[in-house]
């Protein structure tokens, strides 16, 4: 019935019971109108007993929920999903006409009957929809392949999809290896091999090795893979340029091998983002010179940490914090030690050095001989300028004094106390991958957890709950719920507390063991406090640093105002400088914070942005960056079909690969697998009756008119 294939009732209470109901509600209502007064005709009594039946009859219908199971079975006609890849590589004159290839396997579809049965689409850095009529204006502009596209897109159909047939070279040169992904999916995947495997006599730098951030004037390694055929034993020069400056030239005799390795030390002068270039000469008889260069950006931090440490008077945990510190080379180390009050043994103003310091560590601070002004100074650099800081408590700390910070503190005071109990730490396995408690020891909590004792105050110190307690203590091996060492991280706050003193012992303990577990937990402290990744009110990026000639730039951004809400209603505004050329583009709003816009432009070159965001004419921050347009088209880089990732996405996902020679041999397979791969699915829909709002409007008409009847005929 109405093409449903089953149809069921169900209610919360045992059926018979409702039955049972039925007959003693109709009888109930038999019996109240049984005699009338006054009379009515047989034909009103009718009338008003069935009233008033179906109105109980439907309020028993509510108490009793029934839920009605609707089955409905359809049948899923099977559909072949068709993917071209429309990337620049395919226009490389190989001698294979890869072009004409993929128009003449799209074409074949339409000669074979395929194109009912089949849905097309291009792809390239996104999966676009095509038309077969629009085959002759398939343009091959995009500019990178993004095989992962094509299975995320896949995962989001509700067709049912028989099979996936992919014609490309196989060269990915954006997102991630889809074989993991393809797998997944058990749908067979055909794919057909466009371009030549065969090795043409070139040179590539084919890898570059680097780091993505490093720090003005300190040395850092560069590593290029260099591949040739043809060449091996021939001399050839490298050059590494930097903003289009040569750093370093270099003669080099190619591997005879045909693989090599070249480092650059590579010294940055100044802070800023870096664009790099490593560049081979071009040698007669190289199939193309695309690949003899690559460009990629390095960003340099513009200096050395600086860091502040103040301490409430000389100790030895003063001094194997700041020893530990100045081991590191990217650091500047200040300090400020108070030996009386307002007195220090540093002759350095305390305000320039607290404006000047990024990171702000304080040992043993504040004491009772420390200056309200210092202290405000230090509450206003990390309150109202957001510098994280370091709290190492030492026996001498006022507690009282302490308390003005509280509000930047990743603890809150309870009960000050100025005791102290010996304890060890404590680590949990849950902590075990903690950055902060990384170091050269085989097992990180088992060091941690054997380390010396120190003094922890008998203050009562509660963690907050946005805090983390990392390591705890641990009296007589019996773990207490006292924290130890606490981090906080509250929007671009952050901060470190060690809860306390002698820890000095630790790093005499160990290092006779060759471990180096105090100097790691400082440095590891030091960086997270320094992270790289701190989340900023406006950010704004492209989608990649490289782009082709004619590809559109994507710019995304996010917006927060200052509590890190999100901000769905500001203006984002962005101009781009290339040469003596400025433009401006706005960027739309997709709700929680998030913008995007795109940009075009038939320039090439070099090209530098900066963007502010702002609401009813208020700034709330600005981000910048750069990018290349058309320097290089890495769809250029790799001349050869890559035969074995297209095979094996095919064989591990039980498809079958192609040349293009003979993909006319998969037309055949995919109107066989076409006619065997209907696919029946049950729809079941339940309907809660009684949660719908018309019966009960239904009961209220039905009593409504009962009652009205009954006021006519003059019936009590």
């Amino acid at each position: 019935m109405f093409n449903f294939e089953k149809i069921n009732l169900s209610f919360s209470f045992n059926g018979v019971f409702f039955f049972i109901g039925l007959i003693l509600l109709a009888a109930y209502a038999l019996y109240m109108y049984r005699y009338t007064l006054p009379p009515v005709s047989p034909a009103k009594k009718t009338l008003l007993v069935l009233l008033r039946t179906f109105a109980l009859i439907l309020i028993l219908f509510i108490i009793f929920e029934p839920v009605a199971t609707l089955a409905k079975k359809i049948v899923l006609q099977p559909i072949n999903l068709v993917f071209a890849d429309d990337s620049h590589s395919i226009e490389i004159k190989d001698g294979t006409q890869r072009s004409e290839n993929v128009r003449k396997f799209i074409d074949g579809l339409n000669n074979n009957n395929l194109t009912g049965s089949s849905e097309l689409f291009t792809f390239g850095t996104r999966v676009t929809p095509f038309s077969y009529d629009s085959l002759p204006k398939l343009s091959f502009n995009e500019g990178s392949t993004n095989f992962s596209k094509i299975f995320s897109f896949i995962k989001d159909q509700k067709e049912n999809i028989a099979s996936v047939s992919i014609i490309s070279d196989g060269v990915i040169t954006e997102g991630a290896n889809p074989l993991f992904t393809a797998e997944k999916l058990n749908i067979p995947v055909f794919t057909i091999g466009v371009g030549d495997t065969t090795r043409r006599n070139d040179i590539e730098i084919r890898n570059i090795l680097h780091n993505e951030y490093i720090y003005a004037e300190t040395p850092t390694t560069i590593s290029a893979t260099l591949l040739n055929k043809g060449f091996g034993n021939k001399p050839a020069s490298i050059s590494l340029y930097e903003n289009g400056n040569v750093l370093e030239k270099r003669n080099i005799t190619l591997s005879g091998d045909g693989t090599q390795n070249e480092t650059f030390n590579y010294v940055p002068k100044s802070g800023g983002e870096k664009k790099l270039t490593l560049e081979v000469n071009n040698n007669e008889g190289e199939f193309t010179f695309e690949n003899n260069r690559r460009v990629f950006y390095i960003n340099v931090l513009s200096n050395k940490i600086k860091i502040l440490i103040i301490a409430g008077s000389p100790s030895p945990d003063l001094s194997f914090v700041k020893s530990s510190l100045e081991e590191d080379k990217n650091l500047t180390i200040k300090s400020l030690t108070q030996v009386a009050a307002g007195r220090f043994i540093e002759k350095i103003t305390p305000s320039a050095a607290l404006d000047s310091a990024e990171i702000i560590v304080l040992i043993g601070f504040p004491t009772k001989g420390t200056s309200t002004e210092l202290l405000n100074q230090v509450k206003e650099a990390v309150s109202q300028k957001g510098k994280p800081f370091f709290l190492l408590l030492e026996d001498n700390t006022d507690f009282n004094k302490l308390k003005s910070l509280q509000p930047e503190l990743p603890f809150n005071i309870r009960n000050i106390d100025n005791g102290a109990s010996e304890v060890q730490p404590v680590v949990s396995s849950s902590e075990s991958e903690n950055p902060l408690l990384q170091s050269n020891a085989a097992n990180a909590v088992d060091t941690w957890n054997n380390l010396p004792p120190v003094f922890i105050t008998n203050a009562e110190i509660i963690a907050k709950p946005e805090s983390e307690t990392v390591v705890k203590a641990k009296m007589n091996n019996v773990a207490l719920n006292t924290p130890m060492i606490i981090l906080r991280r509250l929007g671009s706050k952050r901060s470190i507390s060690l809860l306390a003193s002698g820890v000095w012992r630790w790093k005499l303990q160990t290092a006779t063991k060759q471990v180096n577990i105090f100097d790691s937990f400082i440095h590891n402290s030091m960086k997270w406090l320094k992270s790289f990744e701190e989340q900023k009110q406006v950010s704004i990026k492209t989608t990649k640093k490289l782009y082709a000639l004619g590809e559109p730039v994507e710019f995304s951004a996010e917006v927060y105002d200052a509590s890190y809400n999100p901000v769905n209603d500001a203006e984002v505004k962005i101009s781009i400088k290339h040469e003596d050329q400025m433009d401006e583009i706005i960027l739309n709003s997709l709700g929680s914070g998030l913008y995007e816009g795109t940009y075009q432009t038939t320039q090439t070159g070099d090209f530098a942005f900066s963007g502010t965001a702002s609401r009813n004419n208020k700034e709330l921050g600005s981000d910048g960056g750069s990018f290349n347009i058309g320097e290089v088209d890495i769809e250029q880089l790799n001349p050869n079909m890559d035969y074995e990732f297209l095979s094996s996405l095919a064989n591990n996902t039980g498809g079958r690969f192609f040349f293009y020679p003979d993909m006319n041999e998969l037309y055949p397979v995919l109107k066989n697998i076409q006619q065997n791969a209907s696919k029946e699915k049950t729809e079941i829909s339940e309907i809660r009756l009684w949660s719908s709002e018309w019966l009960l409007i239904i009961v209220i008409i039905l009593l409504g008119i009962e009652w009205f009847i009954r006021k006519q005929s003059g019936m009590l």
